[in-house]
């Protein structure tokens, strides 16, 4: 008699089940947030505190809410050290350094769509994208003020809209001078963008 082999399977998890958030309490406000919404830092072998914002280094974890003032009161106040329990060297500037690396990750991310086919840029294209329900964000340059931009925000008033870049970060990301508006397609690109421009936003007088 032959004796059929088991092999013991994981249950899959339910496709529409949601994957909890992690949280994390930032060192500063004592508040616990979700981790896409914080920063992670870590402090080297050598004492220098370290920006993780992938959040993937070796170490512990050092968590602040994603803002500027937040980061600047744990610098003055030195929360890095005693949440460390040691000496720790800040960089100058931490801050503004900070917002620097977002804004390199949120424009990394339109590059990255653009390549992909999920980007349109210019204001008849996010216009045409927007009317026929192919954008999941709609992105306007954080210094536009003109009637366009105004438009489009009421054309894409149910979709999440970022305006945390620049006309000319905006254009630096797909090789133009300067872009005002651009749509984005839905899918893992978009969530990514709109985490980072989340975090880019408490850095920035928008």
């Amino acid at each position: 008699m032959t004796l059929a082999l088991m092999t013991e399977r994981k249950p899959r998890r339910p496709k529409s089940a949601a994957v909890p958030v992690p949280f994390r309490r930032c060192i500063v406000t004592r508040e616990s947030l979700p981790k896409p919404e914080m920063i992670r830092f870590v402090v080297d072998p050598s004492g220098v505190l370290t920006p993780d914002l992938a959040a993937r280094l070796p170490g512990r974890g050092l968590w602040l809410t994603a803002q500027r003032d937040i980061v600047e009161t744990a610098r003055t106040k030195r929360l890095f050290g005693r949440a460390a329990r040691r000496s720790v060297t800040i960089p100058e500037a931490l801050a503004d350094r900070l917002e620097a690396m977002l804004a390199k990750r949120c424009t990394g991310l339109l590059g990255l769509a653009n390549r992909a086919g999920q980007l349109v840029a210019g204001f008849s294209q996010v216009r045409d994208w927007l009317r026929s329900g192919k954008a999941a964000i709609l992105v306007i340059a954080a210094d536009s003020l003109g009637r366009d931009a105004k438009e489009l925000e009421r054309i894409g008033r149910d979709l999440q809209t970022v305006r945390a870049l620049t006309t000319q970060e905006m254009g630096s990301a797909i090789g133009r001078e300067r872009i005002v508006h651009m749509a984005i397609a839905p899918g893992r690109l978009a969530g990514a963008l709109e985490r980072e421009a989340k975090r880019l936003a408490g850095f920035r007088a928008v």
